[in-house]
């Protein structure tokens, strides 16, 4: 049984937005045009983002407007790091010369620390359930996806400072998604694809706890951050 693969996985990743939009929808009556600018969640085989990219669908199509409104023209963040990035390299395979055509590359291997995040191929269906985002972008209001891929020296140094400001540990492969909040190489990338209002939040999926503690966590600090 496929860990990433399977719609029934989709779509239970894809609650995530369900709650996300009720808790805007619920935020103060002054912030009421609250909505989703950006969601920036980690990729290994595509489920979670298959499920991300489902329940931002659903909520837009649902016929509730304040719901849509909520997620209208909202970015989805795919993130990597470098030698476990096979999402990456098939969303760029298949969006080449502008032109979107599903072309699915696997890894050789994978080299990153980020072992989570080791498939060595991602689902077609992601790559499908993306530029079926962007195209909607395209027509309406500016929905996309990016992906970005980070070092593995980024995303254990985005761990590090995660665990000093929350108290709460998390391994590489959740590193990769938050390594564009503490880079500032990436966040001032995200922040200028972004461009939004000060009414959009930035989400950041928070997953992947189970395979770190303090040994580990000192180990990849000197692997990767000297």
């Amino acid at each position: 049984v496929s860990p990433f693969d399977n719609p029934l996985l989709w779509t239970g990743h894809s609650t995530v937005i369900d709650e996300i939009v009720s808790q805007l929808l619920e935020a103060p009556s002054s912030n009421t045009n609250l909505k989703i600018g950006a969601v920036l969640a980690s990729v290994g085989g595509g489920g979670l983002l298959c499920g991300i990219l489902e329940g931002i669908e659903r909520n837009y199509f649902g016929g509730n407007e304040a719901r849509m409104n909520a997620v209208r023209g909202s970015k989805v963040v795919a993130c990597e790091t470098e030698g476990a990035a096979s999402f990456a390299a098939s969303f760029n395979a298949s969006s080449v010369g502008g032109k979107k055509e599903i072309s699915m590359v696997q890894l050789d291997g994978i080299t990153s620390v980020a072992t989570s995040l080791g498939a060595m191929e991602v689902t077609p269906a992601v790559i499908q359930r993306a530029h079926r985002h962007q195209e909607r972008g395209e027509i309406g209001d500016g929905e996309d996806v990016f992906s970005y891929v980070c070092t593995d020296g980024e995303a254990v140094d985005a761990c590090v400072k995660f665990a000093t400001e929350h108290r709460m540990l998390v391994e590489p492969a959740c590193g990769a998604s938050l390594a564009p909040l503490y880079s500032d190489r990436l966040r001032s990338r995200l922040l200028d694809e972004l461009q939004g209002d000060e009414n959009s939040a930035i989400v950041v999926e928070v997953c992947g706890g189970s395979g770190v503690n303090l040994d580990l966590l000192e180990g990849w600090k000197a692997q990767t951050l000297g």
